[in-house]
């Protein structure tokens, strides 16, 4: 019996609870029949009207659209003109066209490419150093960047850097460090999406005597790469403790300007949020909302020590959060409240932090930690959900960088951010639900295709425009610079065991 066949046959004289249940179901099964007529015509409309051939098609997939619907279409299509998607849905969208190249997914699952909220992806060189020391940040680290980072090593570290993340399938990335520019030309080398930010701080950097001197380089940091198809220039001063009020005025003062976004840490350490209480009687949130740091892209990395008044603050001003699960519980630090964030009605995205904080800086790899750590932290295996870590991960995190419009969900006319992960692998045997076996089962080994503004960036494991040999091979030199600066000796030397002392490192 087909659609129409059911819709005339007499249903009067069954039993109420039948009839409605039938009619209900039959309702349903016409929908989606013309939803899936509708999608065919669309994609077969837009190509025609165009006069072209789409330039990919993906065929055989099950397609996880994270729309509002949260639509899944098992065995479907997507179909992609340029750098847009033209349709995502069942398999009858893509039949009768041709495209110039064509990808089998194989069973696969078809994702929208996975964002990092917050990261530093240069620092691949400092991978491994400094584990354990106290204030490892400050005594460590900061000093350690003034006398070795410049411009060769930020973008060295970030070559590898964004290899690592597109290999896994991540498209899209914020990020904040020294030498904007020298990350944005290792961003567009390798194809990944990137909101790369010029780091201000009151004090010495490495491209920048002082707040000022730092506030110059971002306004032509700004200005020259503005409108680029992969790289949005943005603001990352470092975080309220490390920028008196005059330098936070500013960069205030410049987004108003320029109308770019800010990323920043925020409420990461407990001694931030005293010192902070101390000095102004304001938790750190409440200070940034008094300087003009609402009502604007504000992407807050970290948050974990933020009470009902600071998520209230955030709701109200639409501050977003980037959550940095693996990298906050490596160093001890904490959890930020990611659950009770998004009840409050605020975006949230995942993050990995740098290489220094969560080593590895693959968005997949966080997913089943955030769902984990969340239900162990509520005694509840159903806090977390795993369609909720997905949504984190993908259109969440496009809501929090203000983005949602462009990237986050397979949908027509949004940019082709996608990634195609394999589930032919043992550990992700029977699929009984996309999002559970994502979160819980996936690993970066599945993932087959990497693709951004649609383009293939990367297959199997393999970045497609870079030598992955050679960067790696770059950074390991930088990386026996940097040892022999702070003493360590070599791997050969050492039994393998690398890891320095418990002490600080000073300059």
């Amino acid at each position: 019996m087909d659609i129409q066949q059911a819709s005339d046959f007499q249903t009067s004289t069954l039993p109420k609870s039948v009839r409605l249940a039938l009619n209900s179901m039959l309702s349903r099964r016409t929908h989606a029949a013309l939803g899936c007529c509708r999608r065919r015509l669309l994609a077969s409309r837009i190509c025609r009207e165009r006069d072209m051939q789409a330039d990919l098609i993906i065929r055989n997939g099950n397609i996880v659209c994270m729309d509002k619907e949260f639509s899944v279409h098992v065995g479907g299509a997507v179909v992609i003109s340029g750098n847009s998607i033209v349709a995502a849905g069942p398999a009858a969208i893509a039949d009768g066209l041709m495209a110039k190249q064509e990808i089998d997914a194989e069973g696969g699952l078809v994702i929208p490419g996975l964002i990092n909220s917050h990261c530093h992806f240069a620092m691949t060189p400092f991978r491994g150093l400094g584990e354990g020391l106290p204030n490892r940040l400050e005594r460590f680290m900061w000093p350690l960047e003034r006398d070795m980072v410049d411009g060769d090593l930020v973008e060295a570290g970030a070559i590898l850097g964004a290899v690592e993340m597109v290999v896994a399938g991540t498209t899209c990335v914020v990020d904040s460090y020294t030498y904007p520019e020298r990350r944005a030309l290792a961003a567009e080398k390798v194809g990944i999406r990137a909101l790369i930010g010029q780091t201000i701080m009151n004090q010495q950097t490495p491209d920048s005597p002082d707040w000022r001197a730092g506030l110059r380089r971002a306004e032509g940091w700004l200005a020259d790469w503005n409108g680029h198809p992969l790289v949005t220039p943005i603001l990352s001063p470092h975080s309220p403790y490390a920028l008196d009020d005059d330098a936070l005025a500013g960069v205030v003062a410049l987004s108003d300007r320029s109308g770019c976004s800010i990323t920043m840490h925020v409420s990461e350490f407990e001694w931030e949020a005293q010192r902070l209480r101390e000095r102004r009687g304001l938790t750190p949130i409440a200070h940034l909302d008094a300087l003009g740091f609402s009502n604007r892209v504000f992407i807050a990395a970290h948050c974990i020590f933020v009470d009902d008044d600071d998520i209230a603050i955030m709701a109200r001003g639409g501050m977003s959060v980037a959550h940095n699960m693996v990298a906050n519980i490596k160093a001890g630090k904490g959890v930020a409240p990611a659950a009770k964030l998004r009840r409050a009605g605020v975006a949230v995205g995942l993050g990995t932090d740098g290489p220094m904080s969560g080593n590895g800086i693959d968005t997949l790899g966080q997913l089943g930690y955030v769902a984990k750590v969340a239900n162990l932290m509520a005694l509840d295996n159903a806090a977390m959900p795993p369609r909720d870590v997905v949504e984190m991960a993908t259109i969440g995190a496009a809501r929090a960088l203000g983005m949602a419009r462009e990237i986050g969900s397979l949908e027509a006319g949004k940019k082709a951010d996608i990634v195609i992960i394999g589930t032919d692998a043992p550990h992700m045997q029977p699929l009984y639900d996309v999002y559970n076996s994502l979160v819980f089962s996936a690993t970066t080994r599945d993932v087959r295709a990497t693709i951004v503004n649609g383009r293939v960036v990367a297959r199997n494991g393999s970045a497609l425009d870079v030598d992955m040999a050679a960067a790696a091979a770059d950074v390991r030199r930088v990386g026996a610079r940097l040892a022999a600066h702070v003493g360590l000796p070599p791997l050969e030397m050492s039994g393998g065991h690398a890891i320095p002392p418990a002490r600080a490192f000073h300059s």
